[in-house]
């Protein structure tokens, strides 16, 4: 696996916030058109990562938040014994990142499950831009209470529910993300493995 980051320059002619498809489900989900318009100048940098390379890894400074323009991502924490536990699953326009935020430092690993890329949201920015944007500060407080729901969502289905109960509450979870993607909610590609589902469900012990 490759940890080393490569930060690309967005060229001008490139889709920002105010242009991109995902603007529905990503960061200015929810703010007024005029709003948006201002967040083009909060996304200078993308980073193109290959199937198998590191985003970021556990301990790496926090530096930047990372909105998924497409591919797919898994984070996971890893022991030194080699041990494996898949801790979130991220789809296009979803942000990445957060587990940072409490003490300014990755607490997981993040690779890419197939070829992706992300915009790179530096914090130094969000704090720039939500000066005259000061709603910003509200997307990105909505962006972090989403993942506490989804952080408790999993521990309430793994202390409360049968393993088939788990499994149907996470492919109900990923049909309505597909679904606010534009995609069908009954047909549609699974990036991770069964391994992969039953490791972050609690329903294997197998190393991922």
């Amino acid at each position: 696996m490759t940890s080393v980051q490569k930060r690309v320059p967005v060229s001008p002619e490139a889709p920002h916030c105010s242009s991109c498809m995902l603007g529905s489900v990503c960061l200015p989900a929810g703010m007024a058109s005029h709003e948006v318009e201002q967040l083009d100048q909060l996304v200078q940098e993308r980073v193109r990562l290959q199937k198998g390379q590191l985003l970021y890894q556990d301990g790496d400074k926090l530096d930047a938040l990372y909105s998924l323009r497409f591919g797919s991502i898994k984070t996971q924490l890893e022991e030194a014994s080699g041990q494996v536990q898949i801790t979130g699953f991220f789809l296009p326009g979803e942000v990445i990142g957060l587990d940072g935020m409490p003490d300014g430092l990755h607490s997981s690993n993040a690779l890419a499950m197939e070829d992706a890329e992300v915009c790179v949201i530096r914090l130094i920015d969000i704090d720039d831009i939500s000066r005259y944007v000061p709603s910003l500060q509200h997307q990105v407080r909505r962006i972090m209470s989403k993942e506490i729901a989804r952080s408790h969502q999993v521990l309430l289905a793994l202390g409360s529910m049968r393993s088939e109960a788990r499994l149907a509450a996470f492919l109900l979870n990923l049909s309505e993300r597909m679904s606010a993607l534009g995609y069908s909610s009954t047909d549609f590609l699974i990036r991770m493995s069964r391994e992969e589902i039953g490791n972050y469900l609690g329903l294997t012990r197998h190393p991922t």
